[in-house]
């Protein structure tokens, strides 16, 4: 289960409306409690995907040729680059704050994971997907992958109140 606020989820939902009609992305930084996952930051990253044969392949049909498929850009793509996650990471040994997940918008397609979301994803963390229509957010899901990766399973949430956030911030300053 992830826990986050009703501000976080505006912020996602306002970045996917922003970056229209590109998919945006941002990662989701927070606590673990057992099995909870509480959202303290939402933080807009920039996507830096761009086409290349390695990204499509991956997702080929069976029996498709690399060639076969229309070139797609950042209007069904995103990317995280490696020296962005290197400074998460670090960050995360600083801060203690972990790596929840990452969201993303699906501009004009529904707030499901693709195949490509899929085969670039890793099991435990959240994926949070926004669907943005016509410029407008709509849908907003979050999923998990299976630890077998052939799937992604609706992942429950809780809308945490803002005297929550408050208490539970202070909680972790107190430790």
């Amino acid at each position: 289960m992830i826990r986050l606020s009703e501000a976080h989820l505006d912020a996602i939902r306002t970045h996917g409306a922003a970056t229209f009609p590109n998919e945006c992305c941002g990662v989701l930084l927070g606590d673990v409690e057992g099995d909870h996952k509480t959202v303290r930051e939402v933080r807009a990253l920039a996507n830096v995907f761009e086409p290349s044969a390695e990204f499509e392949t991956s997702v080929l049909p069976a029996g498709a040729e690399p060639g076969e498929m229309a070139e797609v850009g950042q209007e069904r793509r995103y990317f995280v680059s490696p020296q962005e996650m290197f400074a998460l990471m670090q960050e995360e040994r600083r801060t203690k704050r972990k790596i929840l997940g990452f969201y993303h918008s699906h501009p004009n397609h529904p707030a499901r994971p693709s195949a490509y979301d899929r085969e670039w994803a890793s099991p435990w963390y959240t994926y949070i997907i926004v669907s943005v229509m016509d410029g407008r957010p709509a849908d907003l899901t979050a999923w998990q992958l299976d630890e077998d990766r052939k799937a992604f399973s609706a992942e429950t949430w809780e809308i945490l109140q803002s005297n929550e956030v408050d208490i539970e911030a202070r909680r972790r300053e107190e430790r």
